[in-house]
């Protein structure tokens, strides 16, 4: 299993973390551990640990196996693994693209973009999704239909804050409880995991592209939101929220004939291909009608 790169280079995945994730979701027996392992309580005590100074250990051996460049972030002397998962990026490596007419990535991820069908159900893989479900809110997802879905799918060695699209004013967030089963394409075969999994989304009223909803999408082990603003006015590029330990997804909605994606990731995606995306790079732009 692998990404694509903007540039065209082929980013394979972790294949031991994708076979243990094949037994889980893929044999009895793993689906037994799994009933265990994705309930939120799980994810609490994990949290404590991960919170703890007694988690420090797994910082050294977790940069190594993810090629984290330690060099592109604020250093600090971390006093638990949480506190370095959720360590912030220096200044200038992020560069967010200020043309109010392109759409940007609000975070580091894997990129896959599907069209929300006039039955307001898009498809990944084998799981057909519900916009309604989704959201647990039939009045609003009648709204999208037409529109685009964007998951950006973020893995253990993504940087884990994430930023707003756009300027705009926001609605206040709306928590869904769930259970907490990984974000990884292989769940998605046996779970509906963005029907299932622990979210939370608001409704955001942006400048250039109208009403968008962004949906923050917890994962296997923590999987922790952490978003910073209820009702608020904001800035595109400002940091929204964060993810805690685990993959985690950011789903965009947006309305009909408000965006044009980039081609790459549009050909990419109808290939099942997911795009490698920095947050603040362009991934799209604003229709303009005439």
């Amino acid at each position: 299993m692998y990404g694509v790169t903007r540039s065209g280079e082929k980013i394979f995945y972790d294949t031991k973390q994708q076979k243990t994730l094949e037994f889980i979701y893929g044999t009895k027996i793993g689906r037994i551990i799994l009933k265990v392992i994705y309930r939120p309580f799980i994810s609490k005590v994990c949290g404590i640990f991960l919170n703890s100074s007694l988690s420090k250990f797994m910082i050294k051996k977790f940069v190594k196996k993810n090629n984290i460049n330690l060099e592109d972030y604020e250093a600090e002397d971390y006093s638990s693994f949480n506190e370095f998962f959720t360590r912030k990026i220096k200044n200038g490596k992020r560069n967010i693209n200020s043309d109010d007419n392109m759409l940007i990535s609000p975070c580091d991820s894997k990129l896959s973009i599907y069209k929300i069908e006039n039955d307001n159900k898009f498809h990944i893989k084998e799981s057909h999704y519900c916009v309604t479900d989704l959201l647990d809110n039939a009045e609003i997802s009648k709204e999208y239909m037409d529109g685009y879905c964007l998951i950006f799918r973020l893995t253990v060695d993504d940087y884990h804050r994430y930023c707003y699209l756009d300027n705009g004013v926001k609605d206040k967030n709306i928590f869904i409880k769930g259970v907490l089963h990984t974000v990884n394409p292989i769940a998605d075969k046996k779970y509906k995991i963005y029907k299932t999994n622990c979210r939370e989304y608001t409704v955001l009223h942006t400048k250039n592209f109208g009403d968008v909803i962004q949906m923050e999408v917890g994962a296997m082990i923590v999987g922790k939101i952490t978003n910073y603003h209820d009702e608020y006015t904001f800035s595109k590029g400002e940091e929204k929220g964060k993810f805690e330990f685990g993959g985690s997804t950011i789903v965009l909605l947006f309305k009909k004939d408000v965006i044009k994606i980039d081609e790459d990731i549009v050909i990419n995606s109808n290939n099942g291909i997911e795009t490698i995306v920095k947050m603040g790079e362009k991934i799209g732009s604003k229709i303009i009608c005439k």
